[in-house]
């Protein structure tokens, strides 16, 4: 597939770079000349300097043919020209990325397809939305749902007293339809086999019917209860739509901002939740206002290092679970190591969206785990896939490839050695990123 990208942001620089990897054509636009020197000299792809959403540019690059645009610049009105600018042009499929509720809202899709944008994804909504579901699920590090919700992923760690732990997979009692597909162990991911084993502080991904991790999730929560009280220092846009959603659901919610006009406009979205003026690294403010009594503190200010330190302070002071919104990737293993309990980066959630769209026809879904150090991908198996009619034990499918559930109509299935595939069945699989072409092969 040939799929344009405009803009060589963190967003536009990750996208190139796995899709690059997974072999498609790649074509990056860039207007910066330092940022589009850091694309050509790292990735093997061919850049352009100039303006994506000038039809020019693309009619002078022969771009007119490409299967798909990307937009991601950090200008709303850039990513929509561009992708309207293509779609006149003849490109097949837009993609634009736009923070701006005024243009991404429910009210603005047809008025976007009028332009010629396929899909828009908002990077902070998005990261508001994951976070919610993990706050939702008191004892997950993550939680993905795949199979139209019957089937979820559950990530939690392992704690030295928990019955699973010294235990050959092969031999450990799990409640039915349940499976461990992924470990993260000190940084690295290993999709496992019945001799491995579980260790304390591992990371460890189960999947299974979402009723079922549903009830299997509560053993793991440091206290049996949900979470109630949610404190969150940082109103930006990711923010501001957390509170909202959070508030929404009954969560009691207390924001604590710097910014007196992002108070203001916050304060008016949210029914019950309180928002407080004021410095989210002031100690004393934190105290008085209950941090170590809340149940989750989540840190969304836009710098990296600040957001680590309040999440340790707030741990220091007695918070049961910090989640921490990341620009920089890099830190997330760092983060994971020095007792942050959710680490989540905007560019590697909205890099997964955008994939999931690259990918579509028979994969129905992609997640990113742990900074895209595994995937699991919802995959429909074709007619014509080399597994239809034997058994899995029989299939030879490659080593760090584990299918960990299948759906079948309205019945959901996890595998065995002894299961048969059949076309239209919607499998769940648990792949490194570098296998990811192979999984597309195989099904």
């Amino acid at each position: 597939m040939h799929i344009v990208i405009v803009g060589a942001g963190k967003v536009g620089f990750s996208l190139a770079q796995r899709l690059s990897e997974e072999g498609h054509e790649i074509t990056v636009i860039e207007n910066d000349e330092e940022r589009r020197l850091i694309v050509q000299n790292n990735l093997d792809v061919m850049t352009i300097s100039g303006n994506g959403a000038s039809p020019q540019v693309l009619a002078d690059f022969g771009l007119l043919k490409a299967d798909l645009m990307v937009a991601v610049t950090d200008r709303d009105e850039v990513n929509m020209i561009a992708c309207m600018a293509a779609k006149q042009a003849g490109v097949s499929r837009t993609i634009a990325r736009v923070r701006n509720q005024e243009y991404a809202g429910k009210n603005q899709l047809e008025f976007n397809k009028a332009l010629g944008i396929d899909l828009t994804i908002n990077p902070e909504m998005v990261t508001a939305v994951e976070i919610s579901r993990i706050l939702l699920t008191p004892a997950a590090l993550d939680v993905e749902d795949f199979g139209d919700g019957k089937v979820r992923l559950l990530e939690v760690r392992i704690r030295a007293e928990s019955p699973y732990v010294n235990i050959q997979l092969k031999k450990l009692t799990l409640p039915d339809r349940i499976l461990v597909v992924g470990i993260l162990r000190q940084n690295r991911m290993i999709i496992p086999h019945g001799t491995d084993y579980l260790l304390p502080q591992d990371s460890v991904f189960f999947v299974g019917a979402q009723s079922a991790i549903e009830k299997f999730s509560e053993q793991f929560s440091e206290t049996k209860t949900k979470i109630e009280r949610v404190m969150i220092i940082g109103a930006g846009r990711i923010g501001r739509h957390l509170a909202k959603i959070l508030d929404h659901v009954g969560i009691s919610v207390k924001v604590i901002e710097k910014s007196r006009e992002r108070c203001n406009e916050l304060a008016k979205i949210i029914d019950k939740g309180l928002v407080l003026c004021g410095d989210g690294t002031d100690i004393d403010l934190l105290i008085e206002e209950g941090v170590g009594e809340t149940d989750a503190v989540v840190c969304l200010t836009s710098d990296d290092k600040l957001n680590l330190l309040l999440a340790l302070l707030a741990k220091d002071l007695g918070t049961q679970k910090t989640i921490v919104r990341v620009g920089r990737a890099e830190y997330m293993s760092l983060m994971g190591k020095v007792g942050v309990d959710v680490i989540l980066s905007p560019r590697l959630l909205t890099a997964g969206v955008i994939l999931r769209q690259v990918r579509q026809g028979e994969i129905v879904s992609v997640s990113l785990l742990e900074g895209a150090k595994a995937e699991a991908i919802e995959i429909v198996v074709s007619a014509k896939a080399s597994l239809i009619g034997r058994k899995l034990k029989d299939a030879k499918i490659p080593d760090n490839i584990l299918i960990g559930a299948l759906v079948r109509g309205d019945e959901l299935i996890i595998p065995d050695g002894n299961t048969i595939l059949q076309p239209g069945d919607r499998v769940v699989v648990f792949t490194l990123p570098n296998l990811v072409k192979k999984v597309s092969k195989l099904f």
